[in-house]
């Protein structure tokens, strides 16, 4: 016994509608007949009537006597359609945006949100498309509905607002294997819009602010301890060399008049201008006054 052939998914396949090949019969070929024989006689008439027009976006599934006609749809192009034992059904083949509405989601932590989305699909197989489902957008439609809250239930709110990307990617890889019988084929799934509640917002708006306060506090003070260590190694450097703070002193001076025109007046110990011109308080002192 072939393990294949028993396999349950090859006999769903195999019961699917218009996958089996087989044949009219008797009575069907003999209104094949007929019907070839009845065009013959009507024409040039009834070649008006047979001949159809199929547009390059678009494929033909014809039914004769109720079953389909090939595994593969025809077209574009013009076919041939019998009278009274043919009917067939025009399947769009371009890609169809579906619009899913909002959809109210009770999150893994407890958190009631609004979450809409869009599907874009189209169809590769027409006759799987025509044949295996009954109305094809519309099972889309609502499969796509409850993948979106079957999968967006099993996420925290903070998973929602920051992996949009990846629900969208596992999202559209749970539509393309359950629509790929239908002959579906999801080209890209987007979500639009996360609503939170009012008061969620602001709960989660004071958070976000407290957290950049502290942050702001913390960076404050760690600029305040770096501002420290330069300022106690500049203090080092110039407790070093007396002649560098003096430098400095009259530096800033100049910075200072540069900045702001105005007069200043600073009162001047004498002992900060020892150095500069090698006179002192003290050897003031000790020259006599001749006068």
């Amino acid at each position: 016994m072939d393990p294949e052939a028993s396999s349950p998914e090859k006999q769903d396949k195999e019961n699917l509608v218009g996958i089996s090949s087989k044949r009219l019969g008797v009575c069907g070929w003999i209104l094949f007949s007929l019907s070839l024989l009845l065009m013959i006689v009507t024409f040039p008439i009834s070649i008006w009537m047979c001949l159809k027009i199929i547009k390059e976006y678009e494929r033909a599934v014809v039914f004769r006597l109720g079953r389909i006609q090939a595994d593969k749809a025809r077209g574009p192009g013009l076919i041939l359609v019998l009278p009274c034992i043919d009917v067939f059904v025009k399947v769009d083949l371009r890609t169809v945006p579906c619009n899913i509405p909002p959809q109210e989601i009770l999150t893994r932590d407890s958190v009631t949100t609004q979450v809409d989305g869009v599907v874009y699909y189209r169809i590769y197989s027409a006759v799987s498309a025509v044949a295996n489902v009954n109305d094809v957008h519309q099972a889309t439609f609502l499969l796509a509905q409850t993948t979106l809250r079957n999968v967006l239930g099993t996420q925290t709110l903070s998973q929602i607002l920051a992996g949009r990307e990846e629900i969208a990617h596992s999202i559209q890889t749970l539509l393309d294997d359950a629509t790929e019988l239908w002959g579906i084929r999801v080209a890209r799934v987007e979500i639009k819009d996360v609503r939170i509640p009012v008061q969620l917002q602001r709960s989660m708006a004071a958070e976000a602010e407290a957290t950049r306060e502290a942050r702001a506090r913390v960076l404050a003070a760690e600029g305040e301890m770096n501002a420290s260590k330069s300022l106690k190694s500049a203090s080092m450097v110039l407790a070093e060399s007396p002649i560098a703070l003096q430098l400095r002193y009259l530096q800033t001076l100049t910075t200072v008049a540069t900045e702001k025109n105005s007069t200043i007046v600073f009162p001047l110990p004498m002992n900060i201008l020892e150095g500069i011109g090698g006179v002192s308080y003290h050897n003031q002192q000790k020259v006599p006054n001749r006068a």
